[in-house]
């Protein structure tokens, strides 16, 4: 019954929406050209080339292979392509189809690999894929957040996508990640991709896995490249569905909105039923906040930082934003510990906001961001993102403490001769600098960041009743429409690498979301719902397939609604936070019923599937210790692949963002609530 209420709730939201169509365009029949490889063990592979006439019949055939392709118009821009493939032998093959584009010129066009690729790809370090690289890739599904590939003109408007429309259930643990591999096993994965013929782009699909001209499975490093062959049987067959869409959109924002609500449509991605509830949850995520409370240092906090899976242990690494976010989880552990009567849970966090109170600013007032105290080092640099989320949880807490009648007037100081320095540092073109040094020198210059002191800037206005900060807030917002909504950019916001990534354009639209609260304007909608979509093209449609003995497929972890965390970190996490409250808002606001909808699934599939529990430890060393970097493709950081975690983990900003979650509305409360002062 209970599943049965989650999917009546979903269906009711669908019908509420009408089902993507794209815009129609004059009509092209794109014919494929066909690359068959077959390979014998201990031999190289060989290739064979066959193109298809006007009338999709193959021109040319294989002994080894019979291959048969059909197509069939679907709808207005969309036609499914079908390709049988026979074994007339035994035989171990690799088929690739690449469907060539017509005034689609290469060099112009602007492409999209949901959650890894995104225009060009020219804002990554060196070491990932992107065109600077070469002008043809060749991905594998599970990378992607939806298994899909689309290239966009932004002279004409046109564009074309392809997809991969097979149920792809089924992996198989390769015995290499290189090179030309025979696969025996049962795999429904493939690769997506595009390339260049002549001037013209081409848009590629592959079965089984092939990844070229580099293989992406480590943070900055590209690997050589594999072409994976599947055995046939003589008489058996594979029968692999693709469609493409043909369309028309106004801008690369446009086109990745049309393009996200396709993939959403197509997938209709259902909520899970979780095994505990929001109060239970938090009952075991505040295991998390008494096991790792650190008391010993100057600084208390909870050590959420470089945390070994294995162990759990206290690091001695305390950070107030980005991966420990202390301040924020000192405010959960506050609240809870008062609702359920847990003293300790409420000294422990009073203990913390105390002790940086008396020594967790610098000699400039800015928040001490980073210190490891067992190593004797503090990171030199801050950031805006840190002090802007310091701040952020620092009014939370006054928020709440003035809602129970407690007054600090010294962190009301504090925080006001920070928010000068924020003041100070917004620059000509109203963006901030995502990097300085405590005398306020600029050590990394770019304003990818600067969203993030919307934020509290807004609460503060809010706050102290000070038009100033809202002064500023609204510049910045100037700044964001400029450089990323208007262009279709967002990058840098993350701290741990430099590139295209989910955060800046969460930031970016929650940042929309604080201005639309404080005030009430239809432009901050407008840019919202422009930001959204790409917010949410990193997030999950389907669930990826996992080998067997994998632990992640053992655990039966489905990964729709979680997020691929940006082109340079290929691996899925929960970061949420109040993202879901701003999905509600713009889905009452412009209509678009999936955003509520797809929240719900995001929610849903996050809550509790890798919570630690005794029993199900889910491969955590303890309870409460919910896992961040979730391996779901050929990727590690050095240790450990698909279907585990990496070694070193972060569960203080993980903490933090599932409680924002279990926690909705308490954004619209703050900017709700008469808490001014003069």
């Amino acid at each position: 019954m209970k599943q049965l209420l989650y999917i009546s709730a979903i269906s009711l939201l669908l019908m509420s929406c009408s089902l993507f169509n794209p815009t129609p365009v004059e009509d092209t029949s794109l014919l494929p050209v066909i690359t068959l490889k077959t390979k014998t063990a201990g031999n190289p592979a060989e290739s064979q080339l066959i193109k298809v006439n006007e009338i999709h019949k193959l021109q040319g055939k294989n002994k080894d292979v019979k291959l048969e392709l059909k197509n069939q118009i679907t709808g207005a821009g969309k036609s499914v392509y079908t390709l049988t493939v026979k074994a007339n032998k035994d035989v171990n093959f690799h088929v690739s189809l690449n469907f060539q584009l017509e005034n689609m010129p290469h060099d112009t066009l602007d492409f999209l690999l949901p959650g890894l690729w995104y225009k060009r790809n020219l804002f990554v370090s060196d070491g990932a894929p992107s065109m600077k690289v070469s002008d043809e890739w060749m991905f594998r599904e599970d990378r992607l957040s939806t298994p899909m590939v689309a290239a966009y003109n932004p002279v004409n408007q046109h564009y074309y996508a392809l997809r991969h429309t097979n149920k792809i259930e089924n992996d198989y643990l390769l015995p290499y990640n290189n090179g030309e591999v025979i696969m025996y096993g049962e795999s429904d994965l493939g690769s997506v991709g595009f390339g260049k013929e002549d001037k013209n782009a081409y848009l590629a699909v592959s079965y089984p896995v092939a990844e070229y001209p580099k293989a992406y499975t480590r943070k900055l490093q590209l690997t050589n490249p594999i072409t994976v062959f599947k055995h046939l049987k003589k008489g058996e067959e594979i029968v692999l569905t693709y469609e493409v869409v043909k369309g028309k959109a106004s801008s690369y924002s446009a086109f990745v909105k049309e393009m996200w609500q396709y993939a959403y449509d197509s997938y209709q991605p259902e909520q899970l039923v979780p095994e505990h509830t929001p109060d239970e949850v938090k009952q075991h995520l505040a295991d998390y906040f008494r096991q790792s409370f650190t008391d010993e240092y100057p600084l208390k906090g909870y050590s959420g930082v470089h945390v070994h899976i294995d162990q759990c242990e206290k690091r001695g690494i305390i950070e107030v934003g980005f991966i420990g976010r202390v301040l924020l989880n000192a405010l959960y552990a506050l609240q809870y510990g008062e609702q359920t009567g847990d003293a300790q849970l409420v000294k422990d966090a009073y203990a913390i906001y105390d002790s940086y109170l008396a020594n967790g600013f610098t000699s400039n007032g800015f928040i001490r961001e980073k210190i490891d105290f067992k190593r004797n080092h503090e990171w030199d640099e801050l950031s805006i993102r840190r002090q802007s989320e310091g701040v952020m949880a620092l009014l939370y807490f006054l928020d709440y403490e003035k809602s129970k009648g407690r007054s600090h007037p010294e962190w009301e100081k504090k925080i006001q001769t920070l928010l000068q320095r924020f003041i100070v540092l917004q620059r000509e073109d109203n963006s901030f600098p995502r990097k300085f040094d405590n005398n306020m020198n600029v050590i990394d210059d770019t304003g990818g960041s600067s969203s993030c002191a919307v934020l509290p800037l807004t609460m503060a206005y809010k706050y102290f009743n000070e038009p100033k900060y809202l002064e500023v807030a609204e510049k910045t917002a100037t700044y964001m429409k400029k450089e990323s909504v208007d262009k279709g950019v967002y990058f840098s916001s993350t701290l741990d690498a430099r590139c295209e990534d989910k955060e800046a354009s969460i930031y970016i639209t929650t940042a929309y979301y604080y201005l639309w609260l404080t005030t009430g304007k239809q432009e901050y909608v407008d840019y919202a719902s422009q930001s959204v979509y790409f917010s949410l093209s990193y997030y999950y449609t389907w669930d990826v397939p996992f080998a067997k003995g994998q632990m992640l497929g053992d655990l039966g972890l489905k990964s729709r609604g979680w997020g691929n965390v940006s082109v340079e970190n290929n691996h899925i996490d929960v970061y949420v936070f109040e993202f879901i409250d701003v999905l509600n808002w713009l889905s009452r606001k412009n209509g678009d019923k999936r955003l509520e909808a797809f929240g719900k699934v995001m929610a849903s599939s996050m809550q509790d599937q890798l919570l630690p529990v005794e029993g199900r430890l889910c491969g955590v060393a303890k309870p409460g210790y919910y896992p961040e970097v979730v391996q779901h493709t050929n990727w590690d950081y050095g240790v450990n692949g698909k279907g585990y975690y990496n070694r070193l983990f972060g569960p203080g900003w993980v903490v933090a963002s599932l409680w924002t979650m279990l926690s909705p509305g308490n954004t619209e409360a703050y900017f709700n609530k008469d808490v001014a002062i003069n």
